[in-house]
């Protein structure tokens, strides 16, 4: 059965697992990796850990960076990550409220759509009204896992990224 939890140092070498099977980059939204975080060694995994532990205290509502990671885990396999920002910045108005990836070997078991209703049950208990789904235009297993959670399409944009989907989820 999966379960969504906060980020943890503990799930370090299956993070990387699930890491290495996206191959290089930043991968998925869901996960908060940034240019600079180090997360090849205990020591730097665990500070990139506590980085997103901070940014998801209530305290940072102010600055911007405010936002609920959580990791879609089945004992200590890590399948993906979801995140919940909170307000309405040039980051949300860009990129959305909610970002989310699932590692490849785990696609197709419905495991995005699950993820994407609990981080709106969070989203609820934050008292938001609706929030802001963005996804390429082409990714349709994105398309119908919004769709699925109630997703009503806002349009279709050109930027620098490609044409992406906006979305909003009344809640």
């Amino acid at each position: 059965m999966p379960e969504l939890i906060a980020p943890t140092a503990r799930l370090h070498a299956a993070w990387l697992e699930a890491r290495d099977e996206w191959g290089p980059g930043l991968h998925e939204d869901g996960f908060g990796l940034g240019p600079s975080d180090e997360v090849d060694s205990p020591g730097g995994f665990a500070t990139w850990v506590a980085r997103l532990a901070d940014e998801s205290s209530p305290k940072t509502v102010e600055t911007g960076r405010s936002c609920t990671y959580r990791w879609i885990v089945e004992g200590d396999r890590v399948h993906g990550g979801i995140a919940l920002r909170y307000g309405i910045n040039d980051y949300v108005r860009q990129f959305g409220h909610i970002g989310y990836g699932i590692r490849p070997s785990s696609r197709r078991r419905g495991l995005a759509t699950w993820a994407l209703g609990r981080i709106l049950d969070e989203a609820r208990t934050l008292g938001l009204d609706r929030v802001l789904i963005v996804c390429e235009a082409d990714n349709h297993a994105s398309v119908k896992t919004i769709e699925r959670q109630g997703g009503n399409l806002e349009g279709v944009w050109d930027t620098e990224h490609g044409p992406m989907r906006r979305y909003w989820i009344k809640i």
